[in-house]
Formats: structure tokens, C-alpha cells, sequence
């Protein structure tokens, strides 16, 4: 059996090409991949050769947001069968360091991340037809869900783990950055229960997405950065701020927002850049990292499934796969895309 696969070899160099596809092993199911998401991850791969000290040091199938459709399973697969619609989690721990035995997961010494160029040899990715992959990671959605919400259970998984980092219930609540993980970050905040959301951001299109799916405000700061400045009065407004954009101005603004004693998120990631150490310690504020997941690709899936979060909206272009260039320039133009996704059958 054969798969179509997009596989990239370097900076901009990226090829549709033909795999041989196996038969899933015990223990293991095969997916017909239907749709799958373009992550900043995978931009900087194919625009830069890989981000910080991560580079493509050798031929790589890209993505790690995707679902699809259970094709076949393998002896002994039970919570599977033929036609289910599932999610596949990219992330995988050993199961046996030290921080996976504390339940830090995400913390994995040994994590292999699909569609990931920070080991060698590369985690080959989810951008193909068809993937056999252990069954333990396709995450079964609901019968009315469709393939397109189910390839955002990923970045939706980030987000509910970043909600995880704080109590968010009756919180003033700022979203610095509207893209796909923003946008999340309103849905997840507003899932647990915060009292007001405001987002920032410096494109009327993402801004728009953002108040669809949940903010109580939305300021373009190229137009209005006046609105988010009433903010800083008193030593600050916002109990909890999710920055999303790892932009070094957005540092300075998130410091003069935030409360005495509120937290900041810290979802966004970039190199190294300078941050008001005086205003972190003078106004005690909490700022926290939050990386990856994994529970939460479970609850991702359920919370799409239930509808209690609605993805929907974040997905504002589809493309074939023929048209994967095509996908990757659309969710370069910020002022016009959210998240883009790759149509694969």
C-alpha cells in the first residue's frame, strides 16, 4: 500500500513523494489521515531550517496536528475499530524517567514528538495519507465531530495545559496574540470559568476569531494601543495574562497590565530577550512557562467532542495537498489566516 507524504529536506525545500505504507503490528492501528493543521513549528522548519537550536538535519515528513479515520488495527487493538474518527497525540514519553514517573509527562528525557527535528533521527510527521501508529495514541472523537475539529485537539491541548498553570475562575483575563494558540487560550479561559477576556493583537482578522469564540473585548493595538494603555492605571488591571506572541514590545505592555501579584503565562516562545526585571520584582508578579502536554490531548478531544469548546472558527483556509506550498504561504499572512489546514483525503 502507498501514501502520499510531504516530506521536507531543508530550508524551502519541501516535496509531495510516495512511501510504502505497512500493515499495522499488534498494538497498532492504521489511520487515513483527513486533515491536518499548520503549526509555527512547521513554518519555521520550511522557512528557516528549524528554530533556535533546532535544526532539519535530515529528511523529515512535517505535522503534528492531524486526524483522521481508523483504517485497520492490529492484533490484541479492542478500543478501536474500522470508521472511528480519532486524534492523533504527537506526544510521546517513555513512561519510565524520573519525570514521567511524577506525572510530568511533558518533561519526558527520552520524549519523542511526532513530527519533531529535535532528535536525530527525526520524528517523522503526521502530513501524509496514510500512518500506522500505536493505537494508545488515537484518541477516539465523537460521531457528529468532524476530521477538521479533530486535528485542533493539539494546539487546543496546549492552551488547556497553559489553563492548568493558573486558577481561572472569576479572573480579569488578558490575551497577548490572536493566532491559533490565542485564540485557544480565550476558549480554555473561558471553558474555566474567567470573568472578563480581553485579547490584543495588531490584525482585525484574527481579532475577529478571537471575539467569536469567546473574548469580551478585542484591541488591534496598530490602531487603538491607547485602549490597552487605561489598562496599566492603578499598578495594573489583569489578574492573569496568556502571552502568546513571544514579541519583545508585547513583553513591556503584558508587565504594565498585569496586577500586583497577578501571573503571567508565558504560551509564546522565541530566543533569548530582555524583560522590567525591576517591574517583575516590584509588582511581585508570577511568571510562569507552560510546554506542551499530554492528559490534555485526551480532554482536548472530549471537549471538542462534547461541544463544550468550539474549535470551529479558528480554521479560516483548507487546502489540498497538492496545494501544501500554497496552505504554508496562507498561514504566513497573519492578517488574513488563523490556523490553515491540509486536506489529505
Amino acid at each position: 500500500m502507498e501514501t502520499r507524504v510531504c516530506r521536507l529536506y531543508g530550508q524551502e525545500d519541501l516535496k509531495i513523494e510516495t512511501d510504502e505504507v505497512r500493515q499495522p503490528c499488534p498494538g497498532e492501528a492504521l489511520v487515513k489521515v483527513g486533515r491536518g493543521g499548520i503549526c509555527g513549528s512547521d513554518l519555521h522548519y520550511y522557512l528557516h531550517g528549524g528554530f533556535g537550536t533546532v535544526r532539519v538535519k535530515e529528511p523529515i515528513i512535517m505535522g503534528h496536528e492531524f486526524a483522521g479515520t481508523i483504517a485497520a488495527v492490529g492484533e490484541g487493538v479492542e478500543s478501536l475499530k474500522v470508521g472511528d474518527k480519532v486524534g492523533v497525540n504527537p506526544s510521546q514519553p517513555c513512561g519510565e524517567c524520573s519525570y514521567c514517573h511524577e506525572g510530568l509527562f511533558q518533561h519526558c528525557l527520552e520524549m519523542k514528538f511526532i513530527g519533531s527535528a529535535m532528535r536525530v533521527p527525526h520524528e517523522q510527521g503526521g502530513f501524509r495519507e496514510y500512518l500506522t501508529i500505536k493505537a494508545e495514541q488515537c484518541i477516539k472523537g465523537g460521531d457528529d465531530t468532524s476530521i477538521a475539529e479533530l486535528a485542533c485537539a493539539e494546539p487546543l491541548a496546549v492552551c488547556l495545559h497553559a489553563a492548568k498553570r493558573v486558577d481561572l475562575k472569576g479572573k480579569k483575563v488578558l490575551v497577548n496574540g490572536a493566532g491559533p494558540i490565542g485564540a485557544l487560550c480565550v476558549a480554555a479561559a473561558k471553558y474555566h470559568g474567567a470573568e472578563e477576556i480581553v485579547v490584543v493583537d495588531l490584525f482585525d482578522k484574527t481579532l475577529a476569531v478571537a471575539a467569536e469564540i469567546g473574548a469580551s473585548k478585542v484591541i488591534n493595538l496598530s490602531k487603538n494601543s491607547e485602549d490597552l494603555a487605561s489598562y496599566s492605571e492603578g499598578k495594573g488591571y489583569f489578574d492573569i495574562i496568556f502571552e502568546c506572541s513571544a514579541a519583545q514590545p508585547a513583553i513591556a505592555n503584558v508587565f504594565q497590565a498585569i496586577r500586583p501579584q497577578g501571573t503571567i503565562v508565558q504560551v509564546g516562545v522565541t530566543g533569548d530577550m530582555t524583560f522590567p526585571m525591576n517591574m517583575l520584582v516590584g509588582k511581585e508578579v508570577n511568571w510562569v512557562g507552560s510546554q506542551r502536554f499530554h492528559p490534555e490531548y485526551a480532554e482536548a478531544v472530549a471537549l471538542i467532542s462534547s461541544k463544550d469548546i468550539d474549535v470551529k472558527p479558528i480554521i479560516t483556509d483548507v487546502f489540498p495537498l497538492e496545494s501544501v506550498l500554497d496552505a504554508i504561504n496562507a498561514a504566513t499572512d497573519r492578517s488574513k489566516s488563523v490556523k490553515v489546514q491540509v486536506e489529505f483525503s
